[in-house]
């Protein structure tokens, strides 16, 4: 059995890494045209991702305020204006 420091150590450690941000990669086609960026965030999903391509492509705008609600990007909007194959990874 562990020390309770040693746990909560463990514990702190654990909840610092489910916090913090990672980097994923986004590729995506504009047009045809093969486009990527890389982007810091604390979780990814498929919306997350063509909201992302959507805003890199121009589409889409970034809140001027960080507490500012904008509307997320969906994909058949996206695909209406030319943004395809949107693929993501964490980098």
């Amino acid at each position: 059995m562990q020390s309770p420091i040693l746990q909560a150590t463990a514990e702190k450690r654990i909840r610092l890494s489910m916090a913090l941000p990672k980097h994923y990669r986004i590729d995506y086609l504009l047009n045809g045209s093969f486009k990527s960026f890389y982007i810091r965030t604390e979780n990814m999903d498929n919306a997350e991702a063509w909201h992302c391509a959507s805003v890199d492509a121009g589409l889409a705008r970034i809140p001027k305020y960080r507490l500012e609600k904008v509307a997320k990007v969906s994909k058949p909007y996206a695909e209406h204006f030319g943004v395809t194959n949107v693929e993501w990874a964490q980098a």
